[in-house]
């Protein structure tokens, strides 16, 4: 063929016009949005690897368009010029750039000589809740904690949620089957210290809260709200009342005896699986509504109409969350809510409460049906406080008191990953000053930020964008069950390692593998040994089926699988797999449908029953008894989160720290009054030694006795790198708490309910 000079000129440049025109387009991709527990489904388009625009997927199986402000700052978040791209040394004091052979060559000559001469509980490790927004941190997480081998593991969980945990895990036998409202169906969701209007759940994965309440109140349903503020969610309840801050057990305990006194327990479709109905009976005798109403700030008569108004409605949930959680009886308030469901017959029942059957990694799916182990918990204890060990790890609060205090298993060197315990835990200054004692310090992050400031070595994360995700932990507590996957948006750097692949070298190193062992290979040994303890004789067969994957696509792969709706590797026809679940990812998801009743088949205790009246619950309600005539605060202090800042790391995307200032002290205008504070003034919040200047904002949506400031704040410490949150740092409300202060069953922090004093500045 002959071409003419144009032809042969078109023919010629017609792969860089292909290649140009394939740069110029815009490209669509769906991702799960990573930055709260909703978790919704993104539609995000990109044009020469740049982020154009991110709107709300109307296919999503799970969030069906919906998206709140945070979703839009994945840009931001993606290209912050102080989000870390390179491994970075600690040198003479100053953090400076270095290659990733540099980083783990640091890591492999100073963590090995401290293992080998004061042993494995030496190194602690702790890990934040970014990481449950990331499949190869969640999944690989603990195989870097075993290779490790120390007792001292923390997370973020005792900061926020360890109590619900605590307490599904002793009645229902794991630490996530939690029973979820059905708020689709419901006609009465009374909520208690959460604003999941604000927060779309907590433990509870609900995209569009607002719009489901709406729906549930257009059928004729009632929304009831008890919290010490008048939250968004409270503002468009059908009915608000006030709680002092603490006082949660004792309302619970009331109600559930209201329904022993009335004669209105009735267990339901579960009545045949339940254990220890007479034992709560007993636990709460002396919790009447007139005892308790100055306690909780409810009168007597506002409790028992609480209660009939759930015992005659057919379909009616009680959730409750953070508010719950972080305060002394964290874990009565908490067992006491499912206590509740389960005596009004709405435990397990359509448009009562209900339980997620996850498409994988979901342990109330696997072994033998309606019977387990259940839970243990202080298999080891804290070494200075003597806290238990609860889900594998200690309380958070404990670990400046554990680097600090000398002594065999003392911590001199700590690994973190995606937490940032200086602001987000009780008495983050000492916590700041145990850090810089430590011989050696690594953290995995994207952030120079108050914590990490003192790490040896900086391993930077990918930015979201960059991942590949599938949610391991919220498909099991979502409000509709489902299966969703997302691709990578944008490529990484090439030298730039997966996150899995770092925390498996670092782990390489801690068993004295060295930097240069291959990570692949190292991997299949993993999962092998994995299968082998998991499947038996029929290891082989899956290790073959898998042998082109590598990292957590291959976990998933298994993991959907063998779970409750996969193909068993073809043993069952039509079953899910993860090729089946990424070809839906542009079509919004695999829909499993609504939630169903699951009892018995959810169950892992071993009596095979609801255990409603655990001994560790029961026994401590004697500790409530003799907590209930302590005198009442004048005034206390509670934390609250913003739709635009949940945690800490968010303050530094524009996007989200435009618009009103909103690290204020909200004061009820009594309180202002009787403190000589006027609005916008500053006042000084005072525990004792303790104290944070806020800025002041009079709002009647306070309950009289109660300051609410905002969690995650203080970004005004030195050698920090976040240059957007520097300009408005806020004050710290965790700088005013008590690291001892904690939940003794679960552990988890008190972060609400602590008496303060207030005074202008």
């Amino acid at each position: 063929m002959v071409f003419t000079p144009l032809e042969a000129y078109l023919q010629w440049f017609a792969p860089w016009f292909n290649n140009k025109a394939a740069t110029m387009s815009e490209i669509i991709h769906h991702r799960i949005c990573p930055l709260c527990e909703a978790c919704c489904g993104l539609e995000i388009k990109t044009q020469s690897g740049k982020v154009t625009s991110i709107r709300g997927h109307t296919a999503d199986v799970l969030s069906q368009g919906y998206i709140c402000p945070k979703a839009v700052a994945l840009k931001d978040l993606h290209e912050d010029p102080d989000r870390l791209r390179t491994p970075l040394i600690k040198r003479n004091g100053k953090h400076v750039p270095v290659s990733w052979n540099e980083a783990f060559a640091e890591i492999e000559q100073r963590l090995p000589p401290i293992l080998q001469q004061h042993g494995r509980d030496a190194v602690g490790v702790a890990v934040g809740n970014p990481s449950a927004h990331k499949i190869g941190l969640l999944t690989y997480f603990g195989k870097l904690a075993r290779a490790l081998g120390s007792k001292n593991v923390f997370s973020a969980s005792t900061l926020d949620q360890m109590p619900k945990q605590l307490a599904s895990g002793m009645m229902f036998g794991h630490w996530l089957s939690v029973a979820l409202p059905d708020i689709s169906r419901t006609d009465l969701l009374l909520v208690i210290g959460a604003n999941p209007l604000a927060s779309n759940g907590s433990m509870w994965t609900v995209p569009d809260f607002k719009g489901k309440a709406k729906s549930l109140q257009a059928r004729g349903g009632k929304l009831v709200v008890i919290d010490p503020r008048r939250t968004e969610t409270a503002a468009m309840a059908d009915a608000h009342y006030f709680i002092r801050p603490g006082g949660d057990v004792y309302l619970l305990a009331a109600m559930v005896h209201t329904l022993f006194a009335e004669g209105w327990v009735r267990l339901g479709a579960v009545a045949q699986w339940v254990n220890g109905i007479e034992d709560v009976k007993q636990a709460v005798e002396p919790f009447t509504p007139e005892v308790v109403a100055m306690r909780c700030g409810l009168d007597a008569e506002s409790i028992k109409n609480l209660v009939h108004m759930l015992v005659t409605t057919e379909r009616a949930a009680v959730y409750a969350r953070i508010g719950t959680c972080t305060q002394e009886y964290g874990t009565l308030a908490s067992w006491l809510v499912d206590v509740l469901n389960t005596l009004t017959g709405h435990l397990d029942q359509p448009g009562g409460v209900l339980f997620a059957k996850s498409a994988a990694f979901a342990s109330n799916t696997m072994g033998k049906p309606g019977v387990g182990k259940g839970i243990a918990v202080g298999r080891h204890h804290a070494r200075v406080s003597g806290a238990p060990e609860v889900y594998g790890e200690l309380p958070m609060t404990c670990l400046a008191e554990e680097i600090e205090t000398p002594g065999e298993g003392q911590i001199r060197s700590l690994i973190t990953v995606a937490t940032n315990p200086v602001l987000s835990s009780p008495d983050g200054p000492r916590l700041s000053a145990a850090l810089e004692t430590l011989d050696f310090m690594v953290s995995l992050d994207i952030y120079l930020n108050e914590t990490t400031r003192h790490a040896d070595v900086i391993l930077p994360g990918l930015s979201p964008l960059e991942d590949m995700h599938y949610d391991v932990a919220f498909p099991q507590l979502s409000w509709r069950n489902h299966a969703r996957f997302s691709p990578p948006v944008l490529m990484p750097a090439e030298d730039q390692p997966q996150e899995w692949q770092t925390l498996l070298r670092i782990a390489a190193i801690a068993q004295g593998k060295g930097t240069g062992v291959d990570i692949n290979q190292l991997d299949d040994a993993l999962f092998a040994q994995d299968m082998e303890r998991l499947l038996g004789a029929h290891a082989p067969a899956v290790i073959s089926a898998t042998k082109e994957l590598r990292g957590p696509e291959r976990v998933l792969e298994v993991a959907l699988r063998t779970g409750p709706y996969g193909d068993f590797f073809g043993l069952k026809k039509g079953g899910l797999t993860l090729a089946e679940v990424k070809a839906a990812s542009s079509s919004g998801g695999v829909d499993l449908g609504e939630l169903q009743p699951r009892m018995p088949e959810m169950l892992r205790t071993p009596s095979g029953k609801i255990e409603l009246a655990p001994v560790l619950f029961v026994n401590d309600m004697q500790r409530a008894l003799q907590d209930l005539q302590r005198p009442t605060p004048a005034l206390v202090v509670v934390g609250r989160r913003d739709v635009r800042s949940n945690n800490s790391w968010m303050h530094n995307l524009p996007v989200l720290a435009k618009g009103p200032y909103r690290c204020t002290a909200l004061v009820h205008p009594l309180d202002a009054a009787r403190c000589g504070l006027s609005d916008g003034a500053q006042a000084r919040l005072r525990n004792g030694h303790r104290s944070v200047v806020a800025q002041v904002r009079i709002s009647d949506e306070m309950m009289p006795g109660v300051v609410s400031l905002p969690h995650g704040w203080g970004h005004d410490l030195p050698d920090v790198q976040l240059e957007v949150a520097s300009r408005r740092p806020g004050a710290n409300l965790n700088a005013l708490l008590d690291a001892q202060l904690r939940d003794p069953l679960s552990g988890n922090a008190v972060l609400g309910g602590v008496a303060i004093e207030m005074e202008a500045v």
